[in-house]
This record gives structure tokens, C-alpha cells and sequence, in this order.
């Protein structure tokens, strides 16, 4: 499924169609700890409240978005 995304170009789609808040490659560093990449998806840590989630990413450009907080 995640090669599909990736090959159909699906994460600039979803890229476009979200306006919630974008990350740079350095902003991403400063909101989250990084724990694990499988593109075209990333598992982060939200350093302001310890939240558990998961982004969304393009590679080119690099832009991070679409956090969603995990269900305890």
C-alpha cells in the first residue's frame, strides 16, 4: 500500500489537499523527536505533550504534515 502511494504520487496529493500545518526538515526536529521513518510515513513524539503520532511526507521537497495523534 505505502509503495502504491509513493508511486501514484498520492503524498503531494494529500500534500495539496491539506491545510492544516507544514514542517520543514528542521521545524519537524524542533516540534518532534523522530522515532522511525517508512516512507511515505514518519512515527514522531510531540516534545510539547509526549503525544505518540504519525506524519505524513513528499520527498521533494521535504515537507511534513497531517500529524495524527495515535488512540490510546
Amino acid at each position: 500500500m505505502r509503495e502504491d502511494m509513493i508511486t501514484s504520487g498520492q503524498p503531494a496529493a494529500d500534500l495539496a489537499d491539506d491545510d492544516g500545518q507544514k514542517w520543514t526538515s528542521t521545524q519537524l526536529q524542533e516540534d518532534f523527536d523522530v522515532l522511525g521513518f517508512l516512507a511515505p510515513f514518519v512515527t514522531v513524539r510531540r516534545k510539547r505533550d509526549g503525544a505518540l503520532g504519525s506524519l505524513e511526507f513528499t520527498h521533494m521537497p521535504r515537507v511534513y504534515f497531517g500529524f495524527k495523534a495515535d488512540k490510546p
